[in-house]
């Protein structure tokens, strides 16, 4: 399990890499030509591809996280933590998040620079509302005394939330390089292939919170790190 994490890790900062010079470079101004490569019948941006092929190698990292949670999981000292009646509140904050980047593609579709701005900026403020709300609960955790090394169950909720809370970092960027070129006036409609991997990645970090709010709050699944009763 150890030796696959360090390589899934290595291989991940290898594609990130990659993927900066590729999608957040390039594809996310306004006057590049993207360069396509074939995959089956269809053309696909290659930014599409890099960004597909990051999201397959984040995805096995999660689930490598999650297999060791529930082998974790069904040893006898497992103990939940309380959980933050916070965690909804940023649930909703995310999915508004993805929701806004999805009206940022419709706009961009139709040449609309006015709306590709204001559902930019939508999105941004409320993926800044959700980090935010998730360094509160972890502040929240702390005054409460529980710390990564206090239980098994506070260790995996500071893992889930990091490794989560890191790849929104890695979007902002994105969506930071994206919203600087459609405010210095980049015709909408070009923006449109930054606008679609905005919104793609924005889903998929809304698919695995889903996943991860699963783990944390479900107890009558029997899988909840967090118990029913609130921080």
């Amino acid at each position: 399990m150890t030796i696959g994490l360090i390589f899934l890790s290595l291989l991940v900062a290898v594609i990130v890499g990659w993927l900066m010079r590729q999608t957040l470079v390039e594809p996310w101004r306004a006057e590049v030509v993207v360069p396509e490569v074939r995959v089956g019948l269809a053309a696909m941006p290659t930014a599409k591809v890099a960004l597909w092929v990051f999201l397959g190698v984040a995805s096995s990292l999660f689930v490598l996280f999650v297999s060791a949670y529930v082998m974790r999981l069904g040893l006898a000292d497992w103990s939940p933590i309380p959980r933050p009646r916070l965690l909804l509140l940023n649930t909703v904050f995310l999915m508004g998040a993805s929701l806004a980047m999805e009206w940022t593609v419709y706009s961009a579709r139709r040449a609309d620079a006015g709306n590709v701005r204001r559902g930019l900026a939508a999105s941004g403020l409320l993926t800044f509302a959700f980090l935010a709300g998730q360094l509160y609960v972890w502040k929240q955790y702390h005054d409460a005394g529980l710390l990564l090394s206090s239980s098994a169950a506070t260790a995996f909720f500071y893992l889930f939330t990091a490794v989560h809370g890191l790849h929104v970092l890695g979007g902002l960027v994105a969506w930071a390089r994206a919203s600087l070129r459609v405010w210095r006036g980049a015709d909408a409609a070009r923006m449109r292939l930054a606008c679609e991997l905005c919104a793609t990645y924005w889903h998929y970090l809304l698919a695995v919170w889903l996943l991860l709010y699963v783990l944390l709050v479900s107890e009558d699944l029997g899988l909840a790190i967090c118990s029913a009763a609130p921080l």
